[in-house]
């Protein structure tokens, strides 16, 4: 099916209807800084209650240099957030990781105008894919998810959506030039058309080129392009169509992680990286680590209206993902022999959907409903080869191999909402159902003369599975005063089966024993299931003159989690135990409290900070290797208990002074509590220079920034999944670094 086509049907359907009115109804009150709103509460403009936080533009400007490709370095001024990079310019793609409330970010939902963006092999957002000069605000929900943001694979740790900078109505032309140690660089330039011609058409065309080289070891990140554009043509005062598309395509090489015992001397071995020379161990050498991606997105936005009071929107939409990425790997096993060798992960996504919704205002009651489909199909595989003592590489096939078909997501939600005097309430329920589908097995095995030759292998078959869930959430809250309001909301998150590869990867390796145990890799799978959560949210609004608070206490509950088990019928001879591998059977209970404060202490000083405090155990104990780890109760893998975000904001004149700190308390890199990881606080500061028409610009903008002050020496990601046993690597945070921007706008 082509929703393309839908969309021109849909343009017929509403021919007649008026634009939806702007989104000032979803947005409140600002934050801190003179005026200027960083951070609002917001919410979907056919909702009542303020469910999420805004990062208006002055909040993206705010992120710097390290925020310019990377959504999560912006989101994480907000409290309950860590994001943590190994790379000081956040161009490393997937060497990152970011936690909400305790619930890592992969676990949750992207979207551009509730356009869902994502993909698999690791599942879940790729935050890196965009500039984010081309958006005007980013919404952020931690808990209870708006039902009208299609989140295709899940939201367990909440959803972020958005919101892109279209084509605006005068002409105008942007250009920054960026440059900074590790010869980093980064250009940007943006046009926008202003209205053109008697029809109101616009167009907007913005490109960016960004490289430098690693900070530690040898190799590149970038170079990165990105493409954007946007496309407004307005029909009628009643009726808009709008055109949104983005490219991105970087590659790097990448970080070396380190393992626990190297952290123990992290002075000596925190530049430790790939070799730059192909010496013994080959599988380390640099040009055997390293990535490519290529992303593609388009989606058109129809708004209209019927009448004075129903709405109606189509967004259409298509994406395609092609990426390559290279491990090396100590030792691959073909035809009875082992040696050092590299493997080559290969992704090629394509989705396609529609999100259509309706909406009706009653005056003391609205209505929405919609529906999203979606088709997509994931061709993810590996292929294996052994390293050459000359460096080159022999092909051995297929490393994990199975075909896969198209899937199908259909979603339709219903919701309600309403104000009575200083009460505003809402509910609703959304339904979800993933079909997956079948799949048959290859395996690479050695013919006579012992050359790699894929066989089919009935015991890789997989049938396809239908996955359903029911997903409802409400909301209340009650305005005191202008300068006060308290809110309750309750949402139920998921995430769909993911972690395909791992298991397969565990099968390929011990195919015999499976085999010889009857056991198919269909069996393991029909032990998958959907990850469910259930929050809470209880909150207070205040504020008054030089001070706002926004507490939030926030509670909640997880079950079907992706956990370890061990299965004594299959023995792994490398380990001479059962085999482990994951099932859905795990649980988890949290808790904690955000504290945003802002205090304005006169009209050119402010000041925030962010405490978190944040609890997330297992509920139970994990079983691994034949034996029962005593994890019950313990904070799961990678949770601080504290995170504390704070600032200082000075503007005097045309200058603005921004020191920050961050601090991430104490945490552990496995389950069983065995590999602690040290808290710490690394500073930053941002020195900005304003200037509106200078000369012919019509502004001019100079910034300098310093990050990790005190070059603070400090792990920044630990890589393991939240069940995490054993084998966990280590990534360390990005050493001090200067760069500095100017910007003209004409």
């Amino acid at each position: 099916m082509s929703y393309f086509f839908t969309f021109l049907v849909g343009l017929v359907l509403i021919g007649l209807s008026p634009v939806f009115a702007g989104d000032e109804e979803s947005r409140l009150s600002p934050v801190f800084v003179r005026g200027e709103k960083i951070v609002v509460p917001t919410k979907q403009t056919d909702e009542a209650v303020y469910t999420g936080q805004e990062i208006t533009t002055k909040g993206i400007q705010l992120s710097g240099e390290k925020g310019k490709s990377s959504i999560y370095e912006v989101i994480s001024i907000l409290p309950g957030i860590v994001f943590e990079g190994i790379d000081p310019s956040n161009l490393a793609t997937e060497q990152a990781n970011i936690r909400i409330r305790g619930v890592r970010g992969y676990l949750g939902s992207m979207t551009v105008e509730g356009v869902p963006n994502y993909g698999g092999n690791p599942i879940g957002p790729r935050a890196y894919i965009y500039d984010t000069e081309n958006f005007e605000g980013i919404a952020v929900y931690k808990g209870a998810v708006p039902a009208d943001l299609g989140s295709s694979m899940g939201n367990r740790s909440g959803a972020i959506e958005l919101h892109p900078l279209w084509a605006e109505k005068d002409f105008g032309l942007k250009a920054s030039e960026s440059m900074g140690m590790f010869d980093y660089k980064r250009s940007y330039v943006r046009l926008n058309s202003g209205s053109v011609g008697g029809a109101g058409t616009r167009f907007s065309l913005s490109y960016s080129y960004a490289a430098q080289k690693k900070w530690k070891g040898p190799g590149e990140i970038g170079p990165r392009d990105n493409f954007n554009f946007t496309f407004v043509q307005p029909i009628r005062k009643d009726f808009e169509i709008k055109v949104w598309g983005n490219l991105n395509e970087i590659e790097h090489n990448k970080y070396r992680y380190l393992t626990y015992g190297q952290l123990t001397d992290l002075g000596k071995n925190y530049r430790l990286d790939f070799n730059e020379r192909l010496t013994a161990p080959l599988h380390l050498y640099y040009e055997f680590n390293k990535e490519y991606h290529k992303n593609r997105d388009l989606l058109v936005s129809i708004k209209g209206s019927i009448g004075e009071n129903i709405k109606i929107s189509l967004k259409p939409y298509r994406s395609k993902e092609d990426a390559n990425i290279w491990d090396g790997s100590q030792g691959i096993t073909f035809n009875k022999q082992t040696k050092p060798g590299a493997i080559k992960r290969i992704r090629d996504i394509e989705r396609e959907g529609i999100l259509a919704d309706i909406s009706c205002d009653l005056g003391v009651l609205k209505t929405s409903g919609g529906y999203h489909h979606e088709s997509s199909d994931m061709n993810i595989y590996d292929e294996n080869y052994w390293i050459n003592p000359n460096g080159s590489l022999t092909y051995l096939g297929y490393g994990v191999f199975a075909t896969s078909g198209t899937t199908h997501i259909s979603s339709p939600y219903i919701k309600f909402a309403g104000t009575l005097d200083r009460l505003n309430w809402q509910a609703g329920i959304k339904y979800f159902e993933f079909k997956d589908s079948d799949t048959q097995g290859y395996r690479t095995v050695p013919d006579v003369n012992g050359n790699p030759v894929i066989q089919p292998a009935p015991y890789l078959d997989r049938k396809g599975e239908t996955y359903k869930i029911w997903l409802p959430t409400t909301g209340v809250s009650y305005k005191f005063d202008e300068s006060s309001e308290l809110y309750l909301s309750y949402g139920r998150n998921y995430i769909r089966p993911y972690a395909y590869m791992p298991i397969l990867r565990t099968y390929n390796r011990l195919y015999n024993e499976f085999v010889k145990q009857g056991i198919t890799l269909n069996e393991l799978f029909k032990n998958r299931s959907i990850e469910q959560s259930d929050y809470i949210d209880i909150g207070l609004r205040f504020r008054k003159e030089i001070i706002e608070l926004s507490p939030t206490v926030f509670l909640s509950r997880h079950k079907n989690l992706l956990t370890v088990v061990t299965d004594p019928r299959v023995i792994d001879p490398q380990t001479n135990s059962p085999v482990n591998y994951q099932l859905n059977i795990g649980k988890a209970n949290g808790y904690g409290l955000e504290l945003g404060t802002n205090i304005f202490i006169s009209d050119w000083l402010s000041f925030y900070v962010n405490p978190t405090f944040s609890k997330l155990t297992y509920d139970g104990n994990i079983s691994f290797s034949g034996k029962e780890l005593p994890t019950d109760g313990k904070q799961v893998v990678d949770v601080p208990k504290w995170i504390v975000g704070s600032g200082l904001i000075v503007k005097l004149g045309d200058f603005e002074i921004v020191p920050s700190m961050r601090f991430v308390g104490k945490r552990y890199g496995d389950s069983d509590h065995d590999e602690a990881i040290s808290s710490y606080s690394v500073f930053d500061l941002k020195l900005n220079y304003h200037k509106d028409k200078w000369a012919f610009f019509k502004s001019v903008s100079v910034s300098l920034e310093v990050d990790n002050i005190f070059n603070k020496k400090y792990v920044s990601i630990i890589n393991a999944m939240d069940d995490a046993v054993s084998g966990t690597t280590y990534g360390v945070g990005s050493p001090f670094f200067i760069n500095g921007r100017i910007t003209f706008t004409f």
